[in-house]
């Protein structure tokens, strides 16, 4: 396969479809996209790691091309699709990388899966403090759905992408902003998919914020290499998450890029895969089994007691 190849596969998993994206050759590299996002996404990324690399982009459950059912949308359940795709195409062990939602669905692999986790990478990721663009909470509220059935109606959105367009021409600004809105809302025109979106937003915010925290548990990746690249210009998460996450995260690096928002993956692919592919080729693959896991979790605990011997046959045995 070559290096400019982003090619589309599928996959049958538990009777659902599963659509994800492979390139190049090379140690696995597993990039995990975040909401109203896919992983067509992820490709000027791909192609750049691709030749180090196979890159492997899931389209996550309700997400893109794959199937939107109804049933579990939460992080564990991503990670959980993650893990069965990975197991059903040879791969064991892969470094992985995650955009918002995608780095909390990334830490949360690495929490059930440690040893299938070599690297981890965040990227203006969810998870790592509460709060979050006021448009994101205000998505959270209930009776949003007809709200959102409105805006991604197809004329809706050809409207604003038609304004937009006509606002840029005339040098306008809001013309950029009317576009994007646009770009983001048209994935959510199929029906299963504005469900699967409500669903994946309210199981980590509400209207008070991000209500999924991996804040406790970011000791856990001590072991782990582990690097947090954000936007500068990030409005959606704020960049002050990523420095305390760096902070409480012993070892890891922290890259921030000055030309990017809150879509590196597309406002900066060069500058994210420049620091991708550094951070790959200077660090070794993590290799956690259950006994560094335990050592993770509880250090210094005893990690196995001696049964109390059985009593004999016929032996006298005092009541509790």
């Amino acid at each position: 396969m070559s290096g400019r190849d982003f090619d589309e596969w599928e996959i049958e998993l538990h009777g659902h479809r599963v659509v994800y994206r492979v390139a190049g050759a090379g140690p696995p590299v597993v990039l995990i996209h975040g909401m109203v996002n896919s992983s067509r996404h992820w490709e000027a990324v791909a192609l750049r790691l691709a030749g180090e690399h196979t890159v492997i982009a899931p389209d996550l459950i309700g997400h893109g091309d794959s199937a939107t059912p109804r049933g579990d949308y939460s992080l564990g359940a991503h990670a959980a699709s993650i893990r069965d795709l990975l197991a059903a195409i040879g791969v064991g062990r892969a470094s992985l990388v995650g955009h918002s939602l995608g780095g909390g669905v990334a830490m949360q692999f690495f929490y059930q899966f440690p040893q299938r986790t070599e690297r981890l990478v965040l990227v203006s990721s969810g998870g790592l403090g509460r709060e979050v663009s006021p448009l994101l909470r205000s998505a959270a509220v209930p009776g949003t759905s007809a709200i959102l059935w409105l805006a991604a109606h197809p004329r809706v959105l050809a409207a604003l992408g038609e304004s937009g367009r006509r606002l840029r021409a005339r040098g306008v600004g809001q013309g950029v902003y009317l576009q994007a809105i646009a770009r983001a809302l048209r994935p959510l025109e199929p029906p299963g998919a504005r469900k699967a979106f409500l669903q994946t937003l309210r199981s980590v915010i509400d209207v008070r914020g991000q209500r999924v925290s991996a804040q406790d548990r970011l000791y856990l990746l001590a072991r782990l290499p582990t690097m947090i690249v954000w936007g500068e210009r990030d409005n959606t998460i704020p960049l002050w998450h990523g420095r305390a996450a760096h902070e409480a995260i012993p070892g890891s690096r922290l890259r921030t890029l000055a030309r990017a928002a809150h879509f590196p993956h597309l406002e900066d692919p060069e500058g994210l895969a420049e620091v991708l592919l550094d951070f790959l080729s200077t660090t070794e693959p993590a290799v956690i089994d259950d006994g560094d896991w335990g050592e993770l979790l509880a250090p210094g605990a005893p990690r196995s007691r001696r049964p109390a011997e059985a009593p004999r046959a016929g032996a006298d045995v005092a009541p509790v």
